[in-house]
């Protein structure tokens, strides 16, 4: 029933659409004075683009007869986009229509998805660039310590399906189950050709052996077709050398650890200890992190611009060939040793752990306090590691009260193998002992971006596909990661007010260096002219 009483209540109403008005709404009025879009818009304006190689999307990026978008608004919107969760171009042509942030940051242009795509796709190396600017401003405005780094990795879902990617034990199991249905139909047609030559007529009309010899047969070719391709996979796989070939995205790879497995990427990190941020970053398609603790370590080293640097891994980062590379750099690792003595513990026997080294003897000394020789030569394990091997003496082991737990009827002596370099490894055996407190540290490092990108903002995958597009993406979502951190450090006043100060090299065209150099040229040349003009001026009767 309609309420009279509602009559008399006054609301608040909006102007009507087609009320005109004598002066427009000011585009600067959109955004308030600490709108995160003004940092976006100063810190893309401070850098020379030209430099770091962005370029436009395509040959005209607004259409056939239209000049280009410039590649600082189409930066500014996919950072502006990565910095709220939107990171596709069908999304990003809609918001830059729509959004007043955007409007107010691209004043008013609307690029579409094409041409956005297009951008990101182009422009993978100068994203990395612009990445590792920033981490160069956030090192000119100490909020970098350059002291510690935790380096971690996670895997990211490709734009490819599991079923999109072959090993090649998948394909030999494929081959085999294909072999055995093939073998299962000729059965079945052999059975129908017996029926049909014992009842001849039973095969008249439908539903009758011949029907039924057809669908086998045809069944049997396409189970045919199909032996074929994945014979033909399994030699294109044999020939590139892989160990997987992708069907969608040829670059990604069948990733798995612990328990977790993706058809996708392993994106490496290196954190500073002071913020959080992100200082050294890498995409790779391989799931195994040993090769990774010193390309990574050397990164942040670089980006930090240190001498020497600490660097704090897990368990899966130990290599004895990264920890000696580390050390001749300058970096001091910190990595877990695998433990690979448990099972021989289980069994109560004893483990190579349990002998120590005497390099006044330049022997190992057994637990029951026999000496372990070095024989000559070396020898080259299947990891490349030289070693040393160092053989205790039959005699005494066969009188060794110990024998049971150490050695047996088949091996009757005891083999320690020696890296030449071991040196290397004992003095970080050394460093782990008092680690503890580094190692809890290294996981509320390196795990929180991970974390971040991951559960607040979902960037769980891709959406391009190729190891260079990937490694762009990836770019931006580590520079939004650090944009969203030394805002929320700096305040959106402090840090406009830093970058306001800084002052990035200098925007230098190509054009506006050839200027320069023209009107320097011409006047130098001016210069001589006016000089012999006066030295051959008449005298002055003054």
């Amino acid at each position: 029933m309609y309420d009279s009483r509602m009559t008399n209540r006054t609301f608040k109403s909006g102007d009507r659409r087609d009320q005109p008005s004598l002066l427009p709404a000011r585009v600067e009025d959109y955004v308030d004075a600490d709108n995160p879009v003004r940092a976006i818009d100063m810190f893309v304006d401070k850098l020379d683009l030209a430099k770091l190689g962005f370029r436009h999307a395509g040959p005209w990026g607004g259409g056939a007869g239209q000049p280009p978008y410039a590649p600082a608004d189409l930066l500014k919107l996919y950072l502006y986009g990565y910095l709220n969760q939107v990171r596709s171009s069908r999304r990003l042509e809609r918001e830059a229509q729509r959004n007043l942030e955007l409007l107010w940051l691209l004043k008013g242009l609307k690029p579409g998805y094409r041409t956005i795509g297009n951008f990101r796709k182009d422009n993978w190396a100068a994203l990395k660039a612009a990445n590792r600017r920033f981490v160069l401003l956030a090192r000119e405005l100490k909020l970098v310590s350059g002291e510690v780094v935790a380096i971690d990795g996670a895997f990211f879902h490709g734009d490819a399906s599991k079923a999109s990617i072959k090993t090649r034990k998948k394909l030999t199991k494929q081959l085999a189950a294909i072999d055995e249905d093939i073998e299962a139909y000729c059965g079945a047609l052999d059975a129908n050709d017996a029926a049909e030559a014992k009842h001849p007529a039973a095969g008249d009309g439908p539903g009758g052996a011949d029907r039924a010899g057809g669908d086998i047969g045809e069944k049997l070719a396409a189970l045919m077709a199909k032996r074929a391709q994945a014979q033909a996979d399994l030699a294109a796989l044999e020939a590139s050398g892989e160990t997987q070939v992708s069907k969608t995205d040829p670059d990604a790879r069948f990733l798995s650890k612990s328990g977790q497995s993706v058809a996708g990427y392993n994106v490496q990190i290196a954190v500073d200890d002071k913020h959080k941020l992100i200082v050294a970053d890498e995409v790779v398609n391989d799931g195994n992190d040993t090769g990774q603790l010193y390309p990574m370590a050397k990164a942040a080293k670089e980006a930090l611009a240190v001498e020497t640097l600490q660097a704090l891994a897990d368990a899966g980062y130990y290599n004895s060939a990264a920890l000696k590379s580390c050390e001749d750099d300058g970096i001091v690792a910190y990595v877990p040793p695998a433990k690979r003595t448990g099972r021989l513990k289980a069994q109560g026997r004893i483990s190579h752990e349990e002998f120590s080294y005497d390099a006044a003897a330049n022997a190992y000394r057994c637990p029951a306090g026999a000496f372990l020789e070095p024989t000559a030569g070396r020898k080259r394990n299947t990891g490349g590691r030289i070693e040393i091997r160092y053989v205790s003496r039959k005699a005494v082991c066969d009188a060794c009260p110990l024998r049971q737990r150490c050695v047996t009827d088949k091996m009757p002596t005891r083999t320690i193998y020696r890296w030449e370099h071991e040196d290397v490894l004992e003095r970080h055996r050394a460093r782990m002992k008092g680690a503890a407190k580094l190692m809890r540290r290294r996981s509320g490092l390196a795990e929180h971006p991970f974390g971040t990108l991951k559960c607040r903002a979902g960037y769980r995958h891709f959406l391009v596909r190729g190891l260079d597009k990937v490694r762009g993406e990836w770019s931006l979502m580590a520079l939004c990661y650090n944009l969203a951190r030394v805002i929320n450090i700096l305040g959106i006043d402090g840090f406009l007010a830093k970058l306001t100060a800084w002052a990035p090299e200098q925007h230098t065209s190509p054009l506006k260096s050839a200027l320069a150099t023209a009107t320097g040229a011409i006047n130098a040349l001016w210069q001589l002219v006016r000089a012999r003009n006066a030295q051959n001026a008449v005298p002055s009767l003054a």
